[in-house]
């Protein structure tokens, strides 16, 4: 049999790729694997926790007609509603925060201009947990 080779091509020579176990140097670490399961894992919750809200507001508590701030302040008596409340605005804005991370991530085209927006963003973010958890625990009070 006879070899046939190919002439100016590099076929020949041994590949150098690194063994697939072999440990490669860490580069910024998990943050965007633990974001993206972050997303995930809140997103199940925060299916359950808004469709319990809802239907709990809408079909227990004989509907929408009797939501105003007697009925908030009642609710928010109860150390449950609270804390249910504060999971569903707290995962809420997590979610929705680092949705926009990763937006802001994807299209921001200078480093400068994505520092910025995720300053924006992440002041935006503390702002609205803290007056939303501020209103939660001493509404009606």
């Amino acid at each position: 049999m006879t070899e046939v080779k190919t002439l100016g091509t590099d076929y020949d020579r041994p590949a150098s790729l690194d063994n697939p176990r072999s440990p490669r140097p860490r580069r910024g670490g998990n943050l965007e694997k633990y974001a993206w399961m972050f997303m995930r894992f809140s997103g199940i919750f925060l299916i359950v926790l808004t469709f319990g809200h809802i239907f709990i507001g809408l079909m227990v508590d004989t509907g929408v007609h009797r939501i105003d701030a007697s009925y908030v302040a009642e609710r928010w008596h109860q150390p449950f509603w609270r804390v249910w409340d504060l999971f569903m605005l707290w995962l809420a804005e997590l979610h929705g925060g680092n949705g926009v991370r990763t937006v802001i991530a994807d299209y921001s085209r200078n480093d400068r201009t994505r520092f910025w927006l995720n300053v924006l963003l992440g002041l935006s973010m503390i702002l609205i947990l803290v007056l939303g958890t501020y209103t939660i625990l001493t509404f009606g009070r």
